[in-house]
């Protein structure tokens, strides 16, 4: 349970948020209490006044509950706030929620930075994290970038839960090889692959 003051923190951040209290905000950001930072970033967000060297700074917390927020928060602003090196070193995060939220921010790019399709299709095909293996191959499906073929193609002879994001990131891709997956796919034993995969041989 929250201490007093952590309540009357955490839910000064949500107020000034909505009030616009900027000031109070940016005084939030800089709390010892972790999760009050990361409700100040997310209400500096909501405010449009999220600046790129506090989504850098948050990237580089010693919080793993800050990096986090950061990482989801780098998927919704716009790419003049996200640094691409920062982003970058959220994908070798030791925390596996951190890589997972961080490959999906990826995912939402427009022009990933250098090395970031690469270390998705590493996280792809090699993560000891399933849930970061899933996340990465659903950032490869929507970049869409060819060099992510392999590693979606991987991910589809993965756990379930990651067949699953691979079978619906093929659809990012063209070629025998894709076809030939998803007719392998459309037997699977999991019935969301093999639906995934029927309905997706229906409309190619």
């Amino acid at each position: 349970m929250l201490s007093r003051p952590e309540v009357v923190s955490r839910r000064t951040a949500v107020i000034a948020g909505h009030q616009g209290d900027l000031d109070a905000v940016r005084g939030l950001i800089v709390n010892a209490d972790p999760k009050i930072r990361a409700s100040g970033l997310g209400a500096l967000l909501r405010r449009g006044a999220l600046e790129k060297d506090d989504l850098t700074a948050a990237i580089g917390d010693d919080s793993a509950i800050v990096r986090g927020r950061a990482a989801l928060l780098a998927a919704k602003a716009g790419p003049d706030l996200v640094d691409p090196g920062a982003l970058r070193a959220l994908l070798d995060d030791r925390d596996p929620a951190v890589c997972e939220a961080a490959c999906f921010a990826a995912g939402e790019q427009s022009e990933p930075a250098a090395g970031i399709v690469e270390r998705l299709c590493e996280i792809a095909t090699a993560h000891e994290d399933a849930l970061c293996r899933e996340s990465a191959v659903a950032a490869l499906g929507s970049l869409g970038d060819e060099r992510g073929r392999d590693a979606v193609l991987a991910g589809c002879r993965d756990k379930p839960t990651v067949r699953r994001r691979a079978v619906l990131a093929l659809v990012a891709f063209d070629g025998t090889d894709v076809d030939a997956m998803l007719e392998e796919m459309a037997g699977d034993v999991d019935w969301q692959v093999r639906q995934a995969a029927e309905e997706l041989l229906a409309i190619t």
